[in-house]
């Protein structure tokens, strides 16, 4: 550091000094008190938690025990690569280079700091960490005996343990915050302190991590901006219908079945990414479902609520908003899950009314979903439940925290780091505050889901599960259907998104968009970002489908607005909200989207 740079350093009014940490103790010590007294409430589910855990690694360690001589030959690899470090670091200090014993993954961006790699003693703990995680991944994965249920929930929560201790999370083992430290004087921890304990405080106790600055936009000035109108609502949801920018449109409107888990926005975020606003601009009449955030006062709705509540009644909704019961639908994520029930539902009625289909990152084939069947068992169901039987409600912010847990260095760790040790504001990013936009669960139709679709996969199976006095398949179902899933996705792997092309009996195609959950489905054609593949041909093996396909550059919504174009029905003269026999309620993005009530 030049003594020009050390001049720049603000000087530290010690008096002020004195006044922060009064400030952060008085409101320390309150906050301890919250976080204990919602650590009392919450006594019973942790217990539940740490015995589930402590069953699987008591099991774990006896079947270690059984097999002494290959956990002998693990520790020995070990000492032998770890003494190579050692002989490695010394040699440097020699001035003597030499090969790593461990690298970081190509993206992990922990270790990107160039302290890392330039300082011995930082490169040496960076080796070191790297060197003890492959020890006990290769240690966790080659244990005979286990059942491979139990054998990727012991690899998960491995996985958080050794993305909790790394280096990169402490102040003493990371050279960049250690540098930030310095030139700041230490305002750097003050500011992340504070910063603590305001997510303390936004959490009421519970560690709430934010991903993005909470003011940093405001749904209906920022997000969720194009024009439209609420023209239906119920108990569950309220109905958008937007604003043409066309002057004709598809005879047949376009109706989104988003997700609950989250709130509608994710299609209409900026104008720049919005699906919403691209469709209207096709020349789209778009419809889209805007789910209510419920509390304890809708903890007895159900699946079938949702179905009755939510795409029925939009059906009708829209008839009465166009005259046209004939509709092309889209569903995302568990939206799809609910749409081809829907559809099933429908099916076996005969009633009619919905021309085509369009899945977008949905599971209807349960039998491999993923890291998230890891917190979907028998004991673990039946904890969840009684929880959410006396609040009413799974809170967002748990589902949230479970999401986030499953990519927990790029979604909990960074930020920690940034937030509380670099004491800076994580960037204003509009995917991630949707992300922290979290909406709660109610309680019978959360349990349904996860006991009928997770659980014990009844979906697939005809006759699996009734709706509403109806046993549904989903073999009936026989409308074209336009399959989308994303190559890296975490929550519903392609693989088992794929396997919905197998259950209905209409046309169907599979198309597979790089990136992830959100970002493979959000994905603007002006971006020329990920690409995708086609494969005209749908065979039983996802990864025969994978090694026939075609990767093609840009986005899939141009092959998906392809798709569509004979499914618009011809065109008609645009129509705006309210014109039909619904007249308007309010403004999208409407008050329902704005509900916070997280518990």
């Amino acid at each position: 550091m030049t003594s020009q740079q050390h001049n720049e350093i603000p000087n530290i009014d010690p008096h002020e000094l004195t006044r922060s940490l009064s400030e952060i103790a008085g409101r320390s010590q309150q906050l301890v008190k919250d976080f204990l007294a919602r650590q009392e409430s919450g006594k019973q589910v942790s217990m539940d938690d740490a015995l589930h855990m402590s069953k699987l690694f008591q099991d774990l360690y006896g079947r270690l025990m059984a097999d002494p001589v290959q956990l002998v030959q693990a520790q020995m690899a070990f000492w032998q690569d770890y003494m190579t470090l050692m002989q490695n670091q010394t040699l440097r200090a020699m001035g003597v280079e030499s090969e790593p014993v461990r690298s970081p993954q190509k993206g992990d961006k922990r270790f990107a700091h160039e302290g890392w790699e330039d300082n011995p003693f930082f490169d040496f703990i960076k080796q070191s960490y790297l060197l003890t995680a492959d020890y006990l991944h290769h240690t966790v994965d080659n244990v005979d005996g286990l059942d491979e249920k139990a054998r990727r929930k012991i690899d998960f929560y491995t996985r958080q343990f050794i993305s909790a201790t790394s280096p990169t999370n402490f102040l003493a083992t990371n050279p960049e915050v250690l540098e930030k430290t310095v030139e700041t004087r230490g305002q750097n921890l003050l500011d992340g302190l504070n910063k603590l304990l305001e997510d303390l405080e936004r959490g009421n106790g519970s560690l709430k991590i934010r991903q993005t600055h909470p003011d940093a936009f405001e749904v209906g000035k920022d997000l969720a901006v194009t024009p439209g109108k609420v023209i239906y609502q119920n108990s569950l949801m309220q109905l958008i219908q937007y604003s043409p920018s066309t002057e004709e449109v598809a005879r047949r409107p376009l109706l989104f079945v988003p997700p609950w888990i989250n709130k509608y926005y994710i299609l209409d975020l900026r104008p720049k990414n919005s699906l919403v606003k691209w469709l209207v601009d096709q020349g789209f009449t778009v419809f889209v479902i805007s789910w209510c955030n419920p509390d304890a006062q809708l903890a007895e709705k159900q699946f079938e609520d949702y179905m009755k509540e939510g795409p029925l009644a939009a059906l009708d909704a829209v008839e009465q908003a166009t005259g046209e019961r004939d509709v092309n639908m889209v569903g995302y994520c568990l939206g799809g899950t609910l749409l081809a029930s829907t559809l099933a539902w429908m099916a076996d009625r005969g009633e009619t009314g919905v021309n085509s289909a369009t899945f977008l990152t949905t599971l209807l084939d349960f039998e491999s979903p993923g890291e998230l069947e890891i917190f979907i068992d028998e004991e673990q169901l039946a904890a969840l439940e009684k929880q959410m039987n006396e609040k009413g409600y799974l809170a967002g912010s748990q589902m949230a925290t479970t999401m986030s847990s499953l990519r927990s260095n790029d979604l909990i760790w960074s930020f920690f780091v940034n937030n509380y040790l670099k004491g800076e504001d994580p960037f204003p990013f509009d995917l991630l505050y949707w992300n922290q936009d979290s909406t709660n669960m109610p309680a019978r139709m959360h349990a349904y889901y996860l006991r009928n679709m997770y659980l014990e996969n009844h979906l697939r199976e005809p006759g699996g599960i009734t709706l509403d006095g109806v046993s549904i398949d989903l073999r009936n179902v026989e409308v074209p259907a336009y399959f989308v899933s994303a190559k890296e996705d975490h929550i519903a792997p392609w693989h088992a998104c794929y396997q919905g092309t197998q259950l209905f009996n209409g046309d169907t195609r599979f198309v597979l968009g790089g990136s992830g959950h959100i970002a493979g489905v959000i994905n603007p054609p002006e971006k020329q970002k990920y690409g995708y593949w086609l494969n005209a041909n749908n065979p039983a093996d996802p990864q025969a489908w994978f090694d026939g396909a075609k990767q093609h550059e840009g986005s899939w919504w141009l092959d998906w607005i392809e798709w569509l174009a004979p499914k618009r029905g011809g065109e008609v003269p645009a129509r705006k909200p309210g014109g039909g026999k619904l007249k308007a309620i309010e403004d999208a993005p409407g008050h329902y989207v704005k509900e916070k009530h997280d518990g």
